[in-house]
């Protein structure tokens, strides 16, 4: 009867140490490795949508110091999309695409992004607006202020124009959103600072539709409870299984 007892007990601590270190590597994945992350708002439209929720690859631009140079880390290109803590609010993360680098000159002509003089290519672009709009679509303007524009990114920007062209500043990026009419992007607050980047979404894991008007009509639309009892209830028919485990390029 002992050996039975002391062959549980061993099996106890066996599963015990078995399952703190699953969770010590869950723990060093979730803090250095990837990171969920779900869209808020459509300022990426279509390549991202409100319901997607992605995992973010945290170690694809290093963190920023010394050790960088002795790991196969990627430096941040034109084009990449990139998690960035918001540099208003740095509580906050923001989801947007790399268009200007450190030292580039940026200007958009009529909604047409130009980077040192030359347009660029940009197919993942979406408009929804006929309206034209001087600030949004003729971006860098010193004689407009925008709603909703930062009080000191105005101040700063007009030290950073030079023939028309904003020019962006060292270890700092330029970022817009890819839905271009419904963006709150560097032409309302400034720069990403490199320190501020948090990594580049990797993946799709699950994309939900928005399924507000399929709710009862007899709960309140604020009625969280509510709304995940639906989504529960509902999984299979809200999920969007076209973007499910959709890689992000």
């Amino acid at each position: 009867m002992e050996a039975i007892a002391k062959h549980r007990r061993s099996d106890g601590l066996s599963s015990l140490q078995a399952l703190l270190g699953t969770v010590v590597i869950a723990v060093f994945v979730i803090t250095f490795v990837v990171q969920a992350f779900q869209i808020p708002s459509e300022s990426m439209e279509n390549t991202l949508l409100i319901g997607d929720y992605l995992l973010v690859d945290k170690l694809r631009y290093g963190g920023g110091g010394t050790g960088d140079h002795f790991m196969p880390y990627q430096i941040l290109r034109r084009g990449d999309i990139i998690v960035f803590r918001y540099p208003v609010n740095p509580a906050k993360h923001f989801v947007k695409r790399v268009i200007g680098l450190p030292g580039d000159r940026v200007r958009l002509i009529n909604r047409q992004v130009y980077v040192n003089g030359i347009p660029l290519r940009e197919a993942y672009v979406q408009h929804t607006r006929l309206e034209h709009d001087v600030f949004r679509d003729e971006f860098p303007r010193l004689n407009i202020a925008a709603p909703g524009m930062e009080a000191d990114w105005w101040q700063q920007m007009k030290k950073l124009v030079e023939d028309g062209q904003l020019i962006v500043p060292e270890g700092h990026y330029f970022v817009l959103g890819d839905n271009r009419d419904d963006s709150q992007d560097s032409r309302y607050w400034g720069f990403v600072p490199r320190e501020n980047v948090v990594g580049r979404p990797l993946l799709i894991y699950w994309s939900m539709r928005n399924f507000d008007q399929e709710v009862p009509a007899s709960a309140n639309a604020g009625d969280k409870l509510v709304h995940f009892a639906y989504a529960a209830t509902h999984l299979l028919q809200i999920t969007r299984w076209d973007r499910t485990f959709r890689l992000i390029n």
